[in-house]
C-alpha cells in the first residue's frame, strides 16, 4: 500500500474516532517489527503471551487471502504483546500461517515458544517484507475488552498486513490496540449503562409527594464517551449519532462554563443509542459528558447527584441518575408536592429543571442470571418535549386507587421477588403494574404494534413483559427460552417495518470512569 494511501486512511480514521497520536500512526503504518518499535518507544521489555494456538483447516476467506487451497492446514495463533514488568497487554494479534510454507525449524519455534514473529524471522535469517492491507477502527467486544483492560464498546485501532517472502504471503496478521493507548495526552473515558423505566408510582399527589420511580440498570445498550483537553470544544461521532453529539456539545458548553475552563475539550462519542425510545439516553449522555469533563479538569470535586442537578436531570424520575450512580434495581421516593413542595405541577423530567433528583429508597442487585430482552420497533420515537408535558397535564392526577394497588404490588410482590430471586413472582408483578396509574396511560398512547408485541411476548417463556417509559421499547424478563422470545419479537416487528432485538442482563454497578494513559 502506497504511503499516500496510508496517510489518507489515517485522516479518515481521525474523522471517525478523533485525533491520532504520532505513536498510533506509526504503529498503524509501520513496515517493521512492532515488538522492537514498542520496546524502543516505551523503554520496556515486550513479551508474548499466547492465548490460543491450533492447526486448523483454512476457511475460504483465509485461503483466498493467503493464496492457498481452502482446507489447507494453517497455524492459527492469538497472542498479546505485554509489558514484562507491569503485565499490561499492549496489543492483541491474530495470525494465520500456512504450514506448507514453513521450514520445520521455523514451525517449531512458531508453535512451541512465546517468541515474537519478527524475532523468529531474525533467528532464521528470513528475508521478508510487510505489505499493509487494511487500517481501520472497530469496537471492542467483551472478550477483547477484558484482555486489554478497557471498557466494552471502546474503539480499537486495527491493521492487517502480510509478511511476504519469496513473492508469497508467509503469514497474515491482524494487530489491534485500544484507541486510548500510545498517547501522552490525558484522557477520561466513561461507560454508562442504560435503564428500563418500569413505571411512576404516584401521579396522584394527594399524599404530599409525587412521581417515584421503579427501574433497572442494564448492560446494553451502553454509552461510551471520551474526553481530552483541546484548544476548543469539538465533538466527534459517527453519522448515526449526530443528534446525540449535538446534545453532548450543549451539555459540554454548560459544564465548561461552570468549571470556568478557558480552554476547550475534544470529546469522542464512541458508542451510544437513540433518544426517546424509553431507555434513558438523555440522562446517560448528560451525566457521562459532565463526569468526563469533571474527571478531566476537576477530578473528585462533584457527586453524581450534583451533576444531575447541574444538568437538569432527575426532576421527575430518579431512576436514570441512580442507574448511573450505582446500577441495580432501583426505587426512588419522588418529590414533595404542593404549594410549598419541590413540585406543584405534574411534569416530566424534561420540564422539571432545577429540581433535585429524587431520593433512592431501595437499591438491590438484580439477579444477573435473569435474561432481559429489549424489543425496539422501528416506529416514531416515544413522547418528548411539549407532547410529553401535555400528557402529564392532561392525564394527571391518576386515581388514588391505582396508586394504592401499584404500591401493594411493588411492596408485596416485586421487592420480595428481587430479594428471594423469585423470577415467576417478579414477572407477575411486572405484568400487573402495566395495568395501573400512569403506566396505563402510557400504554393507551401506544400504536397497535406495541400491544401486539406485548401480547406475543406473553405467549413465550418470558416471566414478565412491560413497556419501558413512553416506549416504544418493550422489555421481557426470563431465564431459559429468551432466544425464542427474541425471534417472536422479530416476527411481530417485521410486519410493520422491523426493529431491533437486544438480549442483555442487569448491570449491578453504575457508570465506570477510567483515566488514560
Amino acid at each position: 500500500m502506497a504511503s499516500f494511501k496510508i496517510t489518507s486512511k489515517l485522516r479518515e480514521l481521525e474523522s471517525q474516532v478523533g485525533t491520532l497520536s504520532p505513536m498510533q500512526k506509526i504503529l498503524l503504518g509501520t513496515d517493521g517489527s512492532v515488538t522492537t518499535l514498542l520496546e524502543n518507544a516505551l523503554g520496556c521489555e515486550v513479551t508474548v503471551n499466547t492465548l490460543f494456538q491450533e492447526v486448523v483447516p483454512a476457511d475460504e476467506r483465509v485461503a483466498s487471502s493467503l493464496g492457498i487451497r481452502t482446507g489447507e492446514q494453517i497455524n492459527h495463533r492469538i497472542i498479546t504483546l505485554n509489558d514484562r514488568e507491569t503485565g499490561k497487554a499492549l496489543l492483541y494479534a491474530v495470525s494465520d500461517t500456512p504450514l506448507s510454507r514453513l521450514d520445520p525449524s521455523f514451525r517449531d519455534d512458531l508453535m512451541q515458544a512465546d517468541i515474537p514473529i519478527g524475532r523468529i524471522m531474525q533467528k532464521h535469517h528470513l528475508e521478508a517484507r510487510r505489505e499493509l492491507k487494511e487500517v481501520r477502527a472497530c469496537r471492542a467486544d467483551p472478550a477483547i475488552s477484558g484482555i486489554l483492560g478497557i471498557f466494552r464498546h471502546e474503539p480499537l485501532l486495527s491493521r492487517k498486513y502480510h509478511i511476504i517472502t519469496g513473492g508469497k504471503p508467509l503469514i497474515a496478521i491482524r494487530e489491534t490496540f485500544p484507541y486510548s493507548n500510545f498517547t501522552d495526552e490525558s484522557r477520561v473515558i466513561v461507560e454508562t449503562p442504560s435503564r428500563i423505566h418500569m413505571g411512576l408510582i404516584d401521579m396522584n399527589g394527594s399524599a404530599g409527594r409525587v412521581d417515584g420511580g421503579i427501574g433497572l440498570a442494564i448492560e446494553d445498550p451502553a454509552i461510551v464517551i471520551e474526553a481530552k483537553r483541546g484548544s476548543e470544544l469539538r465533538v466527534w461521532s459517527d453519522e448515526q449519532n449526530t443528534k446525540n453529539a449535538e446534545r453532548v456539545k450543549r451539555t459540554a458548553e454548560i459544564i465548561l462554563a461552570r468549571l470556568g475552563v478557558s480552554e476547550g475539550a475534544d470529546i469522542m462519542l464512541h458508542h451510544s443509542y437513540s433518544g426517546h425510545i424509553g431507555l434513558g439516553s438523555g440522562t446517560q449522555l448528560d451525566l457521562a459528558t459532565a463526569r468526563a469533563l469533571y474527571g478531566l479538569f476537576r477530578p473528585g470535586t462533584i457527586t453524581v447527584r450534583e451533576i444531575a442537578a447541574l444538568t437538569g436531570r432527575g426532576g421527575t424520575s430518579g431512576i436514570g441518575t441512580a442507574a448511573f450512580e450505582a446500577g441495580g434495581f432501583i426505587i426512588d421516593g419522588g418529590h414533595s408536592f404542593g404549594p410549598l413542595g419541590d413540585k406543584s405541577e405534574f411534569r416530566p423530567s424534561s420540564a422539571s429543571s432545577g429540581i433535585k433528583p429524587a431520593p433512592v429508597l431501595f437499591r438491590h442487585p438484580f439477579p444477573e442470571d435473569w435474561q432481559i430482552l429489549l424489543a425496539i420497533p422501528d416506529i416514531p420515537e416515544g413522547a418528548s418535549g411539549k407532547t410529553e408535558s401535555d400528557i402529564f397535564r392532561t392525564h394527571c392526577p391518576v386515581p388514588i386507587g391505582d396508586v394504592r394497588a401499584l404500591c401493594h404490588t411493588v411492596l408485596m410482590q416485586m421487592l420480595p421477588a428481587i430479594i428471594e430471586k423469585d423470577l415467576d413472582l417478579f414477572g407477575c408483578a411486572v405484568n400487573t403494574i402495566q395495568e395501573y396509574g400512569f403506566k396505563q396511560v402510557e400504554h393507551r398512547l401506544q400504536p397497535p404494534l406495541i400491544q401486539d408485541l406485548i401480547a406475543a411476548l406473553r405467549t413465550t417463556e418470558a416471566a414478565g413483559v412491560g413497556l419501558s417509559s413512553f416506549g416504544p421499547t418493550v422489555y421481557a424478563i426470563g431465564d431459559n427460552g429468551m432466544q425464542d422470545a427474541g425471534r417472536c419479537a422479530e416476527d411481530v416487528m417485521a410486519k410493520t417495518g422491523g426493529g431491533r432485538v437486544i438480549l442483555t442482563r442487569a448491570q449491578n454497578r453504575g457508570a465506570e470512569i477510567r483515566a488514560a494513559p
